[in-house]
């Protein structure tokens, strides 16, 4: 009965999407209590799904999601949106073909920040789910000047660095952002390594690096 009220329930299936990628991030370590927030486009709508405020992503259920326009009214669900919620309402309305977004805050990807460091994407996989990320400076949490910001970055990014704040990724489904959020991480880890074994160069072959972006 949950199956099939989920197939002809998009916002239900979206739910369960974003619920799944919440236990995943939270289990990874790339989040920490009540922080980091997520958001999907509901498929025919002009309306998007964002997680409520205070929710713990490794806790989501049907009811810890509130629902806007992406004229930013809230239209449904739990009574109060993220507080950051423009970061993902200003984005959707820069990007037509983003679906998800995935906002979090990672530890490497803040440190290798921190440190001045750019990230390097060494791997394949880091390549191809993100290959560059655009980077924001800090302004205040759920502020516009944040929002728009990222917004501005997201036009020719689909991962951005909030500086000692977090990330978002950006993708066409649930999925490919979480992938997307993944990879920084990890390609900021592997940065990190590379930084304390004294190593400033490597990085993933210059004469593939292109073709790679864009398969």
């Amino acid at each position: 009965m949950g199956h099939d009220r989920r197939v002809s329930d998009p916002r239900a299936a979206l739910a369960d999407e974003l619920a799944a990628a919440g236990r995943h991030v939270v289990e990874r370590g790339l989040v920490q209590a009540s922080g980091g927030n997520l958001s999907a486009r509901i498929p025919g709508t002009d309306r998007f799904l964002v997680t409520a405020t205070g929710t713990w992503l490794d806790r989501l259920t049907d009811e810890s999601f509130a629902e806007l326009t992406l004229d930013g009214e809230h239209v449904g669900g739990a009574e109060h949106p993220s507080g950051e919620w423009r970061l993902h309402q200003r984005t959707y309305a820069v990007r037509d073909d983003i679906a998800a977004i995935v906002h979090l805050h990672p530890q490497h990807v803040l440190l290798v920040d921190m440190l001045g460091a750019p990230i390097r994407y060494t791997t394949l996989d880091h390549r191809f789910y993100v290959g560059r990320a655009g980077r924001v400076p800090f302004f205040a949490s759920g502020s516009t000047e944040l929002a728009d910001a990222a917004a501005e970055a997201a036009r020719e990014h689909d991962a951005v660095v909030l500086a000692h704040h977090g990330c978002s990724t950006l993708g066409d489904s649930v999925e490919t952002a979480l992938r997307r959020a993944l990879n920084l991480e990890e390609a900021a880890r592997m940065t990190y390594r590379l930084l304390l074994a004294g190593d400033t160069t490597s990085d993933f072959p210059a004469e593939w690096a292109d073709r790679i972006i864009e398969a």
